[in-house]
């Protein structure tokens, strides 16, 4: 009994299971941060308050040589983001930012968490009660891009 061995096969095989790896590493994961970083922007924006009419915020950090600056309504509701994070990303955790434009909407951080004199107006920390739709919307996702890069193959 003989064994014939087709090591032109096997190494096509390994270069196929690593493109296959590759493909995984780089394009499944962050589908999946970026379905679960959806959720949670849309749910930020959908909390954001938005002012009846224009207003200006009087914190010291926001004049400049006596200048108050005004503020048009959905200001900070279109001030929100979803960004892909590549500093706090690896090869094995991708990641998204949801947060709002520090300088289109400087006061943020006073709606959230309030002043001496206005209370909060959470918008981010509560949108993180769908954080469970953020992860099922994540699989969804994954298993997609998962599928679609098995078409590929």
């Amino acid at each position: 009994m003989s064994f014939n061995i087709n090591l032109a096969g096997l190494d096509a095989l390994r270069e196929k299971l690593r493109a296959y790896g590759e493909a995984i590493k780089d394009e499944v994961a962050i589908e999946g941060a970026a379905g679960m970083g959806l959720v949670i922007y849309e749910e930020a924006r959908s909390r954001a308050p938005i002012s009846v009419g224009a207003h200006y915020f009087h914190g010291s950090q926001f004049k400049k040589n006596g200048t108050k600056y005004l503020f048009q309504p959905g200001t900070l509701k279109n001030a929100i983001y979803r960004v892909f994070s590549p500093e706090k990303s690896s090869d094995t955790l991708k990641m998204y930012r949801v947060s709002w434009n520090h300088t289109k909407a400087p006061y943020g951080a006073m709606v959230e968490y309030g002043t001496s004199r206005a209370p909060a107006k959470p918008f981010m920390r509560p949108s993180l009660s769908r954080l469970n739709d953020a992860i099922a919307s994540g699989k969804t996702r994954m298993a997609k891009k998962l599928d679609e890069i098995q078409g590929r193959q």
